[in-house]
């Protein structure tokens, strides 16, 4: 079982101990006994009970009857109070609706969190394609269509630092070669449309562009995901949808913005010099 981010440092505060414990559970791991907790966190069984038992009084975590804790509801609700993801989704969701009304396939809305795509929408249907993203999750800057757009519009030191991290292999098709990640990164600023062929997973494509704050800055990207075996066929549909969109959502942000909504509500990404 993989152990958090610095969970076993030594000297940590009360506040690093809590979160070291609320970090234990992800997608792979929704549910967690003390036993796994403690395992996970490297911390002493009795302070892990301790800590436990105050988030489950606050509401941040839920114990089942079974010894199981899960995440608690107070944690939902204060996540909701985070004012990017809550602005940019308020603003998106009618656009986003509409784009799922045209193409009957998933749409997508991600922003830059250090060096992955957060998903912070999405809407799907019965006919859509099965993805692996979900809402809160994360995927890779290099494999996905909203992951090229947040790359491609990233700081230098972000596109070194991915390059220098290494591309993971997802598929046969992921890019890896550093220097055709970067053509194709190139391209995508010149064009305004980032494409991806089952660079992620098999079975699926993705078109993806941007979405601008007030400033001009990218703060977002808007994707249409769908089976491989339609996406060429429905690309040329598929674009220009997606692009007015986009522009119609970066056009509500910056009336949004000038109505007096506070600095910093929607971050762009500080672009490199090109």
């Amino acid at each position: 079982m993989a152990t958090p981010r610095d969970a076993r440092k030594p000297g940590r505060t009360v506040s690093s101990r809590v979160f070291a414990l609320l970090n234990a559970f992800s997608p792979e791991r929704p549910a967690l006994r003390l036993v796994e907790l403690t395992a996970v966190t490297g911390l002493p069984v009795s302070t892990v009970h301790r800590i436990a038992a105050e988030l489950v009084e606050l509401g941040a975590l839920k114990k089942e009857r079974d010894g199981v804790y899960r995440i608690g509801l107070r944690m939902w609700e204060l996540g909701a109070l985070c004012p990017q993801p809550r602005t940019l989704r308020d603003v998106s969701l009618p656009f986003i609706h509409d784009l799922y009304e045209a193409t009957a396939e998933n749409v997508h809305l991600a922003v830059l969190d250090g060096d992955e795509a957060l998903y912070v929408e999405r809407v799907w249907g019965r006919r859509s394609v099965g993805v692996v993203s979900r809402v809160g999750g994360r995927s890779p800057l290099h494999a996905t269509g909203v992951g090229k757009i947040l790359l491609a519009h990233a700081p230098r030191e972000l596109q070194q630092a991915v390059l220098a991290a290494g591309l993971k292999r997802y598929t046969p098709h992921t890019i890896v070669m550093p220097g055709l990640l970067m053509r194709s990164l190139q391209e995508v600023r010149a064009t305004g449309i980032a494409r991806c062929a089952e660079e992620l997973s098999l079975g699926t494509a993705s078109v993806a562009t941007p979405i601008h704050g007030p400033d001009g800055r990218v703060v977002a990207a808007l994707s249409v995901v769908s089976h491989t075996v339609t996406h060429t066929r429905s690309l040329a549909a598929v674009e220009p949808a997606l692009r007015l969109a986009a522009k119609s959502i970066s056009r509500e942000l910056a009336k949004g913005y000038s109505a007096g909504d506070p600095p910093g509500t929607v971050t762009p990404i500080r672009s490199a010099a090109r």
